[in-house]
């Protein structure tokens, strides 16, 4: 059921985080409020660590919700004053709705970066046994939930620094699935790969001795600036499926929208199919995924 907001002259919502020029949630966004006829304005802002609390505090009425990024999906929860099961389960928000309820202004989080990945990769109908993780960090908490939900019983991960698994480590036992914490140097001897989430930045991945294991493995690689990046390429060109950044930022922001519209993540928008079709094309994505 939509949301009702007091009348202003207008609404609206941003992308946050550090660095955000490159961000293309506008776009997405733009495309997606055009076909729904909703008038929204929706930016971008540079907002560094330490900084949120101060920006959401300046926001005025207009305001309707945030998307945020690194490094700042961690430090919004002690501004949240509700939050869905799933933040509560993996301690990160990406999507900050504002909710008025009479006087007050209520701030909702919700996570929608685990369906970020799910949906593109079950819409290519993989089943991942076992999952690779490359990364530690908000997205890969999301990845591990993922991977749990495609179907992974086991997950692997691999860190610049072990010492930095402990969060994904207690999410793990949280969840009933076997971790493996690896060294990222370790790659090099590990067996080909079914299915991999890379969620290290843009470029640290090159080079990486990335093998699918078959023509059915697909790697998922978060980064979309520049694209293709050496690890899709290789792993392309050794006979693998490719899902990049793009997949799932459409993705994760049709969830953005859905609560910033009813509250729930999970309630389908008016022509929902229409919408993700203008926000692929917007972003140069193939009408659909595959």
């Amino acid at each position: 059921m939509p949301l009702t907001f007091p009348d202003t002259d207008r609404t609206e919502l941003a992308v946050l985080g550090s660095p955000i020029a490159h961000s293309l949630s506008p776009t997405l966004h733009a495309a997606a409020y055009d076909v729904l006829g909703l008038p929204f304005s929706y930016g971008r802002h540079e907002v560094a660590s330490g900084g949120l609390a101060a920006f959401v505090a300046g926001l005025g009425p207009e305001w309707r919700g945030l998307s945020l990024t690194m490094p700042l999906k961690r430090e919004v929860l002690p501004l949240l004053d509700r939050t869905t099961p799933l933040v509560d389960e993996l301690g990160v928000a990406n999507t900050v709705a504002f909710r008025r309820e009479g006087s007050s202004v209520v701030l909702a989080g919700a996570n929608t970066d685990v369906q970020g990945i799910v949906r593109p990769v079950a819409a290519l109908g993989h089943v991942p046994g076992e999952a690779t993780i490359l990364g530690g960090g908000a997205t890969a908490a999301s990845a591990l939930t993922a991977s749990l939900r495609l179907g992974a019983s086991l997950v692997r991960v691999y860190l610049r620094d072990t010492a930095k698994a402990g969060d994904l480590v207690l999410l793990a036992a949280r969840l009933g699935v076997t971790l493996e914490v690896h060294d990222l140097q370790d790659l090099g001897s590990a067996d080909p790969m079914g299915f991999v989430v890379s969620t290290l930045p843009g470029g640290v991945a090159d080079g990486l001795p990335l093998v699918p294991s078959g023509p059915d493995a697909v790697l998922f690689d978060v980064a979309y600036e520049p694209w293709p990046t050496r690890a899709s390429a290789a792993w392309t060109a050794a006979g693998g499926r490719v899902l990049n950044g793009l997949d799932m930022l459409s993705e994760q922001a049709i969830g953005q929208i859905r609560f910033f519209l009813t509250g729930d993540e999970d309630e389908l928008l008016p022509s929902e199919a229409e919408v993700r079709r203008a926000m692929r094309a917007a972003v140069g994505l193939p009408e659909t995924i595959g």
